[in-house]
């Protein structure tokens, strides 16, 4: 078995339901996944698939399941352990994650962005933000609360394609979790 990490886009079905982890686990568990475990009640799952299962099909096969189970679509984005590892690795502002750690965010991307993306999204920092495509990921490191920035706004599916933000606290102890 290989190991996963999976990231729901949104675990918000309507404004008074949400995912339940322990559904979600269930749901994993169903589909043949071994090990389901969930990171706080974000939509953060880490699990083991047969070998040669590729990150596509399962994604295909989450959001599959996902769908009826819980009555609407999400975008689920998985990678395997190899690639989570090399994503915390990778991180570009390492000393102000460590400083602050919800200062910094990774959108993981389903389809990796060029470099060039980071340039389109320039005009929306402020306060001293900064964003970097790294191995197709957007980081970014904020000055103040994430959702209060122009950038925040600035990261939807429409303009960067499927992915999902997570804070540096959730990208760290989801790679602890793979070890």
């Amino acid at each position: 078995m290989t190991s996963h990490v999976a990231l729901l886009y949104s675990i918000v079905l309507t404004p008074e339901r949400r995912v339940v982890m322990a559904d979600l686990r269930a749901m994993a568990e169903e589909l043949g996944f071994a090990d389901p475990r969930t990171l706080v009640a974000s939509g953060n799952l880490v699990f083991a698939a047969p070998p040669r299962t590729t990150v596509r099909a399962i994604e295909t096969r989450l959001e599959a399941a996902f769908a009826p189970r819980f009555g609407r679509h999400i975008d689920i984005i998985v990678t395997t352990a190899k690639e989570w590892r090399a994503l915390v690795a990778a991180n570009p502002f390492r000393a102000e994650a460590e400083a602050a750690p919800t200062s910094v965010h990774v959108r993981v991307m389903r389809d990796r962005l060029s470099p060039a993306a980071a340039d389109g999204l320039a005009p929306y920092l402020t306060q001293g933000e900064r964003v970097a495509v790294v191995d197709g990921h957007l980081w970014m490191h904020f000055r103040g609360p994430s959702h209060e920035s122009k950038l925040a706004g600035q990261l939807t599916p429409k303009r960067l394609g499927i992915g999902t933000a997570r804070n540096w606290n959730t990208v760290r102890r989801l790679g602890e979790m793979l070890d």
